[in-house]
């Protein structure tokens, strides 16, 4: 029967330090875990392996041998380890939206490559939030108020979205006053159904728990739902000048843009000790103050 090397590595450290307490923060488990598994191991190999004392523990005979056998292989191991994770990684991994991606983080990279030939950049278009102390994403980008526990946020822009809608729709509806007004109308949604809960909230009016209406991948395809009369759409100013040019669309109600519902960099504090992915997102933060 093969004994698991966590079994064994577990051994080793609970030998070096003679304290299942010390043993359990350096390998960052409970001690009742680390008890857990000295003790399968014992049962594993038939004999006792460490006898308890005030103390800690201390070695038996068949303890020490053990320890003779592991501890130079281990020790190897350990170095290739830290060597493997002292040397600088060249891949950086950035999870984003897709629009966001296609619309202004793509065609900019170039500027990135260019300052930074030795980085390689992995971009993957995700529009689920990913989880970046499990997954292997170095950096996310999201639109949304910034709010991410446990993660190092950096606010990087917020572009403006306004809320246009055909006149006929308008014309069939009441005045739009305020920004709960908005609710008496069909919306039309981003694909991930952020952006109008998030508006919302930050103009202080309670959304319902659904917000009903079709979804759209593309802010041209929310500006041509909008112009057909489909509903009132939340998008970037910039896909719908035309449309508001020609009278197509409106305006419905003009606010002041709440600058906290912005696009953030998003990372854990061990992946920004990277100095790679620090370059990435400061070169992020340049980039987005360029006009």
């Amino acid at each position: 029967m093969s004994i698991r090397l966590s079994l064994l590595q577990t051994f080793v450290v609970v030998a070096r330090s003679g304290r299942m307490r010390d043993a359990a923060e350096e390998m960052a488990l409970t001690p009742g875990a680390i008890s857990q598994r000295i003790r399968e191991l014992e049962e594993s190999a038939g004999r006792r392996l460490f006898l308890r004392t005030q103390a800690g523990v201390e070695l038996t005979a068949t303890g020490r041998k053990l320890l003779a056998s592991l501890d130079g292989p281990f020790r190897r191991i350990e170095e290739v380890s830290r060597e493997l994770s002292a040397a600088p990684s060249r891949r950086v991994t950035i999870s984003t939206m897709a629009s966001f991606a296609a619309n202004w983080l793509v065609p900019r990279l170039a500027d990135f490559t260019r300052l930074h030939p030795g980085i390689d950049i992995a971009l993957e278009t995700d529009n689920r939030v990913v989880d970046l102390k499990r997954e292997p994403i170095d950096l996310a980008i999201r639109h949304g108020l910034g709010d991410y526990p446990g993660l190092e946020t950096t606010w990087l822009m917020a572009p403006e979205l306004i809320v246009v809608a055909s006149p006929a729709l308008l014309g069939a509806h009441p005045p739009i006053a305020s920004p709960a007004d908005c609710l008496a109308f069909p919306l039309l949604h981003d694909i991930d159904r952020a952006d109008w809960r998030l508006w919302l909230e930050v103009q202080g009016v309670p959304a319902p728990r659904e917000l009903k209406g079709p979804s759209f991948s593309d802010d041209h395809l929310l500006v041509r739902a909008a112009t057909a009369g489909q509903g009132i759409a939340l998008v970037r100013d910039v896909y719908a000048d035309d449309e508001l040019r020609n009278g197509r669309l409106v305006r419905a109600i003009s606010l002041q843009w709440p600058t906290q519902l912005a696009y953030y960099a998003v990372g854990t504090s061990e992946a920004l000790q990277k100095p790679a992915v620090r370059r990435f997102r400061d070169w992020l933060v340049a980039a987005a103050r360029t006009p």
